[in-house]
């Protein structure tokens, strides 16, 4: 087809004074990209990004702004000025007497080749597309609620005419698919560049009140996670608000609210949701409990599978799902800082990707929690920690659900009946996966490549290598250290017992900690590792204590056959390589600057080990 005859001509008009008619018209409209800009100063680096683009359908233009969802297609260069585009989500809107499309999702037409603008397209007039009852409405757009102003003007919309109530609900019959002859809008399309919209949501979590007292002054807020079928974003209620909404907002009910209301870009250290913005209700925004509550979705989950768990950030929020493994007894503490006190719960899940990790919850959750080993559970809103490797906290803004009806509960309960109540799972061992805490997937590696990289002679660097131990040196392989749970510093012996000097403790044995050097080699080379207690109870297949039980009763030859057997084995080692340093300076030791720590050792999967040789092959083509 001609570039010119594949146009939607006039679709944009229609966009804005009749949106109803597009689909039938048109269905999802073409038209033709003639200018792209990134909004932010930094030119769109930083994943961030927002692009200002110029939309024509040859016989009018109009300024677009498009979500930031879809920036990529833009750093992928398949948008290019004069690209065609196929229009499948957008929302009109108005700033001023300025007519803005923003643009939720679209397709560029590749096999389209367009070098020049098509017709002669002139800029869509605000008089020429506002539609017909907002000509007719009292109350222009009202750009200052945007900023938190309250005007005369509003108090029309305020006061609908009864039965309805403003911000309790009433039972005022309506369509799904608008309000008032206004649209409903997407919760994923709402932006600061929309100043009149309504919403059909769900309040899928709602908050206790909290209060803050400062010399400055104090108050209080609360706050609600809002869902449709599009996304969930949050919204806040400060002060007097919260004595006004807070008993009309119920968690699981569903609600049409419309503005005024602010959108301001989210405050991410505040909320474990993934749209860029968030709300903050006003006195006039307008509330309105839905008839038809079974319209919107219960929930939203954005599961990660517990093995890519390696590739998320430290301090990220996401949501997880997997099969209880192990249940811990609840815990009592008193905070520190704070003085009160907390109560917490441990839950081990795993998944079909045959990894484990541990998740913590915390107060009320972890008091009423009465899940059981082989239940699935969903987590929402969850922070990622790279505390013994990877771990898990459930947010206070998060939730859990057992046995929930979701597609992925009933493929892992079925995975876990059939085969998974058998496997052998991988764990995040302390430090496991430090790598991965700066957003990087674990690199693997042969020895020789290590060598021959220098790796960790320009900074601390982190791999895997699979290795098979070779010598372990004997002597000195354990210190005595301090028995108290986490100081494992090194004690002295004091008369009789064994002094600590960080906790003045005298204790009447120590507890001994590996401290070792193993040489491992694989077909490429050979390597020494440090080794600590972790990873020498691994290899050693036993405690210090009790190597050096054998050593005190019967001497060298006592343990000569436990590092006899802890030979010739093979372990998948995470290793960190870093410049020997002394007083902060580098400095070369025999020749030999870079030392390798193993973190973790972990034996074996010969299964993954089968798949990652597949992988292998395929990537071959052999």
């Amino acid at each position: 087809m001609d570039p010119q005859n594949a146009l939607s001509a006039g679709a944009i008009s229609l966009i804005f004074t009749d949106r109803d008619r597009v689909a039938e018209t048109f269905g999802e409209p073409v038209v033709q990209c003639l200018q792209v800009r990134p909004m932010n100063k930094d030119g769109g680096a930083g994943g961030n990004d927002r692009y200002r683009l110029v939309l024509s359908d040859s016989v009018n233009y109009v300024q677009c702004v498009m979500g930031v969802q879809m920036s990529h297609i833009v750093r992928e260069g398949k948008l290019q000025p004069n690209s065609l585009l196929r229009l499948k989500t957008y929302n009109p809107s108005g700033v001023g007497n300025k007519r803005i499309l923003i643009l939720v999702d679209l397709v560029v037409l590749e096999e389209y080749t367009v070098t020049e603008k098509i017709g002669k397209p002139v800029l869509l007039e605000a008089d020429a597309s506002a539609p017909p009852q907002q000509q007719a409405a009292p109350a222009p757009i009202a750009t200052s609620n945007f900023y938190g102003v309250k005007t005369e003007e509003q108090k029309p919309r305020v006061a609908p005419p009864p039965p309805r109530q403003q911000t309790h609900g009433g039972n005022a019959s309506r369509s799904n698919n608008t309000k008032n002859g206004m649209a409903i809008s997407k919760i994923e399309s709402l932006s600061p560049y929309n100043h009149k919209w309504t919403i059909r949501a769900r309040v899928s979590f709602k908050s206790d009140v909290r209060t803050w007292h400062k010399p400055s002054g104090e108050g209080k807020l609360f706050s609600v996670n809002l869902l449709d079928e599009t996304g969930e974003i949050k919204a806040t209620c400060f002060n007097e608000l919260v004595d006004q909404y807070y008993d009309v907002l119920e968690q699981g009910s569903v609600y049409y609210i419309s503005t005024p209301c602010r959108v301001n870009m989210a405050k991410k250290q505040f909320s474990n949701l993934p749209h860029e913005y968030e709300l903050a209700f006003e006195r006039d925004t307008l509330i309105e409990k839905a008839e038809d509550q079974t319209s919107v979705p219960q929930v939203m989950f954005n599961f990660h599978t517990i093995q890519g768990l390696q590739s998320v950030e430290k301090d990220t929020n996401i949501d997880v799902i997997g099969v209880i493994k192990d249940v811990g007894e609840m815990n009592s503490f008193t905070s520190k800082s704070t003085g009160k006190p907390y109560e917490k719960r441990d839950i081990t899940i795993v998944d079909d990707t045959n990894y484990s990790v541990r998740v913590t919850v915390w107060g009320k959750t972890a008091a009423d929690f009465d899940g059981q080993p082989e239940q699935v559970v969903a987590f929402k809103g969850v922070k990622v920690s790279d505390f013994n490797g990877k771990s898990l906290s459930l947010l206070n803004s998060g939730s859990l659900s057992l046995d929930p009806d979701h597609e992925d509960a009933h493929r892992l309960k079925g995975w876990y009946d059939s085969q998974g109540r058998t496997e052998n799972f991988q764990t995040y061992n302390s430090m496991a996966s430090m790598g991965a805490a700066t957003g990087r997937p674990q690199v693997f590696k042969l020895v020789g490549d290590v060598k021959a990289e220098n790796v960790g002679m320009v900074q601390e660097e982190y791999f895997n290598i699979k290795g098979t131990v070779v010598f372990i040196r004997q002597e000195n392989f354990a210190y005595p250290a301090c028995p108290t749970e986490r100081c494992n510093k090194k004690v002295i012996m004091d008369g009789d017992g064994w002094r600590c000097e960080k906790c003045n403790i005298t204790h009447e044995r120590p507890s001994y900690r590996y401290i070792m050097s193993v040489n491992v080699c694989d077909h490429t080379g050979q390597l020494w590792l440090s080794c600590f207690d972790d990873v020498g109870r691994v290899v050693m297949g036993m405690p210090g204590d009790d190597l050096m039980a054998l050593r005190e009763e019967h001497g060298d030859v006592g343990t000569a056959p436990a590092f006899e057997n802890a030979a010739c084995r093979t372990y998948n080692f995470r290793v960190r390589a870093k410049m020997d340093t002394y007083q902060d300076q580098q400095r070369y030791v025999f020749l030999v600057p870079i030392r390798y720590q193993a973190m973790s050792a972990s034996a074996l999967d010969f299964k993954a080990e089968g798949r990652k040789l597949a992988d292998m092959i395929k990537e071959m083509s052999i």
